[in-house]
C-alpha cells in the first residue's frame, strides 16, 4: 500500500473497488473523529456513493488506498444512507473553505498510520488566502492542530474521543463505570465497528443492555462486525422474539452462523468456539498458510495456528487433519506442503465439552487454542485460551 499522504479533494470521485477490482461505487467524502488532546482527528471512514445514494464505509473495511481509488477486503457494504455521528466531520462539506485566521482550508491530507493496518488520520491541512475563488492544488501545508477548535465541544464526543485513544478492554473498563444515560449517548456516537470492539469487552448483561438500546438495523450491523462467539452470547440472552427480529435483518450468511452458535450452551466448547480460524487444505504451502497469518486483523491467539482440513474449507469443513503451529511454518521450507507439517497438538474436543473440562485441557497440553469438531470428525471452529479466561473471570471484574 501506498504510504504517502493523500489529499482529499483527489480522492472525491474516484473508484471504489471490490476486493475482486470490480467497480463498487465512488468516493465522494472523508469522515473525520473527534481528535483526542494533541492528537490528529482520526479518519473513521468514507462516504461513498453507491446506487445513487451516500453509504459510510468504515476506515477498517478498506485495505488500499491512493490516487488510483479505494479497494474494499471485504466485499459487503452496508447500503443504507449515510448518517453524521455525534462528534464526527466531513471533510470536503464540513472543513473545505472554512476559515483559520486569514487564510481558508483548501485541502485535507490524510495518511496511514504507522504501525496501524487500515487506519488513517490527517497528515496536514492546506491553507490558502481568503478570497480565492476556486481551489488550487498547493496552498501552505500546516499541521492537524489547526482542526481542532473546528470540531462541535459536546461531552459526549470527547468522551468518545477519549475512549478511541484507548485499547478496547481499557474502554470497555472506562464505559461500565459510567451512568446509563452516559453509556447509552456514547453508543450512539460510536461506529458500527468502535461499538462492536467495545461489546466484546464489556460484561455480557451490560453489553445486552446495551445492543437492545440501538435499533434493529443497526443492532444487525455491530453484531456483523463482532467476533461470532461474543455476538452469540448476545443473542442468546435476548428473547427470543428480539433474537429473531435482529437475526432477520443480518445478512443471512452470518445469521445461519450465529444461530448455530446459539444453540450450543454458553458454557461449553460450542458456545465459545470461534467458526473462523485460519484454515487450509492439505496442499496449501507453508508460504501461504504464513501469508494468512501475518493478516494484522488476526488475533494473536488465532494466528498461532493453521488447521488442515479436507475441502470444503469453510465450517463445518470436510474431514479435519491437524494444526500445524506457525513456529513450525518458520523452520520449514517456503514450499513445503501442510500435509508434512502437521503437528500432534491437542486432541479434537466435541461442541458439548464443558468449559471447565476445556480450561483443564487448554493447561494440560500448553496451546492457545483446540480444535471443535462434529461425531464425523469435521472441524466446527476453534476455543482460544483468551476465550475460556473470560468467561471464568468473576462477574464485574473490570469495577475492580
Amino acid at each position: 500500500m501506498n504510504t504517502a499522504p493523500v489529499f482529499v479533494s483527489r480522492l472525491v470521485g474516484l473508484p471504489l473497488y471490490a476486493p475482486d477490482g470490480s467497480p463498487v461505487g465512488k468516493l465522494s467524502d472523508v469522515v473525520l473523529g473527534h481528535p483526542a488532546p494533541a492528537s490528529p482527528p482520526p479518519v473513521v471512514g468514507f462516504v461513498a456513493e453507491v446506487q445513487r445514494r451516500q453509504i459510510f464505509v468504515g476506515s477498517n473495511r478498506v485495505g488500499e488506498l491512493d490516487v488510483t481509488g479505494a479497494r474494499l477486503v471485504v466485499g459487503t457494504v452496508d447500503l443504507r444512507r449515510f448518517r453524521l455521528r455525534t462528534g464526527e466531520m466531513l471533510v470536503r462539506k464540513d472543513l473545505f473553505d472554512q476559515r483559520v485566521g486569514r487564510e481558508v482550508i483548501n485541502d485535507v491530507a490524510i495518511r496511514l498510520v504507522a504501525g496501524e493496518a487500515r487506519s488513517w488520520d490527517v497528515a496536514g491541512v492546506s491553507l490558502v488566502s481568503s478570497g480565492l475563488i476556486r481551489r488550487r492544488r498547493t496552498g501552505r501545508l500546516t499541521g492537524s492542530d489547526v482542526l481542532a477548535e473546528l470540531f462541535p465541544t459536546t461531552v459526549v464526543a470527547q468522551q468518545v474521543s477519549s475512549l478511541r485513544e484507548m485499547n478496547a478492554a481499557d474502554a470497555a473498563t472506562a464505559v461500565v463505570t459510567m451512568t446509563e444515560t452516559d453509556r447509552m449517548a456514547v453508543a450512539e456516537a460510536m461506529g458500527n465497528e468502535e461499538l462492536a470492539e467495545l461489546l466484546e469487552e464489556l460484561p455480557e448483561e451490560e453489553g445486552r443492555r446495551l445492543l437492545e438500546s440501538l435499533d434493529v438495523e443497526r443492532a444487525a450491523d455491530v453484531l456483523e462486525e463482532m467476533e461470532a462467539d461474543d455476538a452469540a452470547d448476545l443473542l442468546g440472552d435476548m428473547q427470543l422474539a428480539e433474537r429473531e427480529e435482529v437475526l432477520a435483518a443480518m445478512d443471512p450468511t452470518e445469521a445461519q452462523i450465529l444461530r448455530r452458535l446459539v444453540e450450543y450452551s454458553p458454557e461449553s466448547a460450542g458456545g465459545l468456539m470461534n467458526p473462523y480460524p485460519v484454515i487450509l487444505g492439505p496442499t496449501a504451502t507453508v508460504a501461504e498458510a504464513l501469508a494468512h497469518i501475518r493478516d494484522p486483523d488476526l488475533a494473536a491467539a488465532e494466528a498461532a495456528h493453521v488447521f488442515v482440513c479436507e475441502a470444503p474449507l469453510e465450517t463445518p469443513t470436510g474431514k479435519y487433519l491437524g494444526p500445524v503451529g506457525f513456529q513450525r511454518l518458520l523452520r520449514e521450507p517456503p514450499s513445503t506442503p501442510l500435509a508434512r507439517c502437521l503437528d500432534e497438538g491437542p486432541a479434537m474436543v466435541p461442541p458439548e465439552l464443558a468449559m471447565s473440562e476445556l480450561a483443564r485441557r487448554l493447561a494440560q497440553y500448553d496451546v492457545v487454542a483446540v480444535p471443535v469438531c462434529d461425531s464425523h470428525g469435521r472441524l466446527l471452529g476453534t476455543v482460544s485460551v483468551d476465550d475460556v479466561l473470560d468467561h471464568l473471570l468473576p462477574t464485574g471484574w473490570r469495577r475492580r
